[in-house]
């Protein structure tokens, strides 16, 4: 009963990722999926290319992960098909989902694997390869997020030149707004989509720490470093792998004051950074500006005085007579 149960799930799964792409591709890109249906078949592990239309950023499960999937897959076998599509002029398939189940079968020693083999041009088949991962993938980075909205807007906006002569921009406001189209089918604000794919602009090296130590990198400042070119933003990646040191937001906006982006001298951004640095040392080691006591010890006399500024004044006398007598003395 286990095992009918699991193939109506994945039956409704199989067809719900498709369904939720091409909602997907029919209200950001107000175009309806050919109506070819999609052919279902077993396809030869090496006759599939991984996606490679646009950079859309997913990475595959970590090896241990990846593992454990296997070896579900060899339990249950395959219950969702990987969806593809044809790479003309040629006997090869570009996979729009399922890369971690192919990976998976390679581990599992299979030969082929089930497929759906879909009619696609490039935005349908950039709305397929994010849509299954954004919607299904809770683990997913926040570069990952940034490249995979970024990939869809860049797609949008072509789709939105090659057409811009068959329409007025007054009868099709709504949809020329890619930001907004993406916002709304996925349920986030455009700020979120315009925050994540601004971290896109980092440079590779500044992406990996980001993603992998971001206790070297924050958000807050990983967002100033994008407004520098790589070139500048190289700078960035030797502060960032400082041991024992972690770059804050206030150091940064010194930065961004100091040397202004887009573009900055390396030399300049590290006499920058040493600046701040210099200046939150000191300001660490500075006296602090109020003392303070403890009640307690001071009860019995602070019963007899008023107010806070009463003690003050008080402790300041105190302090007085006792530099003069320490003078005389």
């Amino acid at each position: 009963m286990d095992a009918v149960l699991k193939r109506r799930m994945a039956a409704s799964h199989q067809a719900s990722e498709l369904h939720a792409s091409d909602d997907a591709y029919q209200q950001i890109f107000q175009r309806a999926p050919p109506p070819v249906p999609a052919q279902i078949c077993e396809l030869s592990l090496d006759k599939l290319n991984s996606f490679f239309t646009a950079d859309i950023g997913f990475k595959l499960y970590p090896p241990i992960k990846l593992k454990a999937f296997a070896q579900q897959l060899k339990e249950e076998g395959l219950l969702i098909r990987i969806i593809v599509r044809r790479i003309p002029g040629t006997d090869r398939y570009e996979i729009l989902a399922g890369h971690n189940r192919v990976e998976a079968a390679k581990i599992n020693g299979w030969a082929a694997i089930g497929a759906e083999i879909v009619e696609a041009d490039d935005a349908r088949a950039i709305t397929i390869a994010t849509v299954t991962n954004l919607i299904q993938r809770q683990d997913l980075s926040i570069m990952e997020r940034g490249k995979a909205y970024k990939a869809l807007l860049d797609a949008k906006n072509r789709n939105g030149q090659r057409n811009a002569a068959l329409e007025t921009f007054g009868d099709s406001r709504q949809r020329y707004n890619a930001r907004a189209l993406v916002a709304e089918f996925f349920g986030v604000t455009e700020y979120e989509i315009r925050k994540v794919i601004r971290l896109t602009q980092l440079i590779p090296e500044l992406q990996d720490i980001l993603e992998n130590t971001p206790k070297q990198l924050n958000l807050a400042c990983a967002d100033l470093m994008a407004d520098y070119d790589a070139e500048s933003q190289a700078a960035f990646v030797e502060i960032c792998s400082v041991e024992g040191y972690r770059i804050n937001k206030s150091t940064m906006q010194h930065i961004v004051r100091t040397c202004p982006p887009p573009v900055a001298q390396k030399q300049a951004v590290f006499a920058a950074w040493r600046e701040a640095r210099s200046k939150a040392e000191k300001k660490l080691t500075a006296p602090p500006k109020k003392i303070t006591f403890d009640r307690r010890k001071f009860a019995p006399y602070l019963d007899k005085l008023g107010s806070d500024r009463e003690i003050e004044a008080l402790f300041l006398q105190f302090l007085q007579e006792w530099a003069k007598s320490t003078i005389i003395s």
